[in-house]
């Protein structure tokens, strides 16, 4: 069946609109529903928590682990898109996805997403083990139904409590590799876990009027900027100390210290700005007239920088966003290349002893 696209990259203009042409669907479109951006960061986690667990297993099975993990996230984002779509359409940052642009039919995408759920978690199960393929199915389930279809809409902890969908994938990781899920394993989850909402409440300073035509109540709609502000200052002043833990615990070594301990400090500092900062008190600094970026954009889909179309105060919010996505990705990235390497953990704690 023809559709509408979003002409202006992956999303739709108030000028694209009235120039579209009609298509047919592409694979691309599809492709889109799994949030790829998204799918990335969890595959990338994923990894880090497999090699990290340092249990040597097949390079095949970890292939296959992370292939499952990576599926599995698709799955939980083309469900999102389905059920979120009535909300996406109201928002600059989301009516250019799929299924509101018009491009792929809701029950389409519905379809795709238990699809590959299903193939996800069987696969995992039958060629991994069964744990990980429970994790991954908790993870799948917590996101579409718990989050997206529930939290997302009733509260403002939406974020704090659905944090732990995307939190989750370095412990499946770690089961897939060993079998087991032991403490290191939950300390990576809870790094996620606690950097998630710093890191969405400083997005949602800045485009809280989507939020609010949504009707989604996220924490600057409900309890208004200032509010907002300080929870991120409060979790971030709890989100470091968890940073450096693993270096007491044994996960970590000196390259992940000097990682956590130096980004830790910039994302303190970051913090403390918006903190001090009138982000979000002011109506949204987008410029009316345009459709700005998906989640992570460097730059606008057309027209200057991010950077200098966000001016005041708002730009505190943007570069704690910015950098928090740095800071999490160098985190397991020293983890990462500690395993491959074969660095040593500082065991801290065995050192204090």
């Amino acid at each position: 069946m023809a559709r509408t696209p979003a002409l202006s990259g992956d999303v739709l203009t108030p000028d694209d609109a009235a120039t579209a042409t009609v298509r047919h669907a592409r694979w691309q479109d599809y492709f889109q529903l799994l949030k790829p951006r998204v799918m990335s960061l969890v595959v990338f986690t994923a990894l880090t928590g497999l090699l990290a667990a340092r249990t040597p297993i097949h390079p095949l099975l970890g292939a296959v682990a992370v292939f499952c993990i990576a599926v599995g996230a698709g799955a939980s984002g083309a469900l999102n898109m389905w059920y979120d779509a009535d909300i996406d359409a109201k928002m600059r940052r989301t009516r250019g996805r799929p299924v509101p642009a018009g491009l792929v039919k809701g029950e389409e995408a519905a379809t795709l997403g238990v699809v590959l759920s299903l193939l996800s978690v069987m696969l995992m199960g039958m060629a991994i083990n069964w744990l990980a393929a429970g994790l991954l199915a908790f993870t799948i389930v917590f996101y579409a139904v718990v989050y997206t279809m529930w939290l997302k809409r009733w509260t403002a902890q939406n974020i704090v409590i659905g944090g732990l969908a995307g939190a989750l994938p370095p412990a499946i990781g770690w089961a897939a590799a060993t079998g087991h899920a032991p403490l290191n394993a939950w300390l990576m989850v809870l790094i996620i876990f606690l950097w998630t909402p710093p890191h969405f409440w400083a997005l949602s300073l800045y485009i809280a009027t989507d939020y609010a035509k949504a009707g989604v109540p996220m924490l600057p709609v409900v309890k208004g900027a200032k509010e907002t502000r300080r929870q991120i200052l409060l979790y971030s002043l709890v989100l470091i100390p968890i940073c450096l833990a693993p270096v007491f615990t044994g996960l970590g070594g000196g390259l992940y210290l000097a990682v956590s301990g130096l980004g830790g400090l910039v994302f303190l500092t970051l913090a403390w700005r918006v903190f001090a900062s009138t982000a979000g008190d002011a109506a949204d600094p987008r410029p009316a007239d345009r459709d700005l970026y998906e989640v992570g954009d460097a730059v606008a889909k057309r027209g200057k920088p991010a950077k200098e179309r966000l001016g005041g105060d708002a730009r505190h919010a943007r570069n704690l966003f910015a950098f928090s996505i740095l800071y999490l990705f160098a985190l397991f990235a020293a983890l990462l290349a500690e395993a491959v390497l074969g660095l040593p953990a500082l065991k801290v704690v065995e050192l204090l002893l």
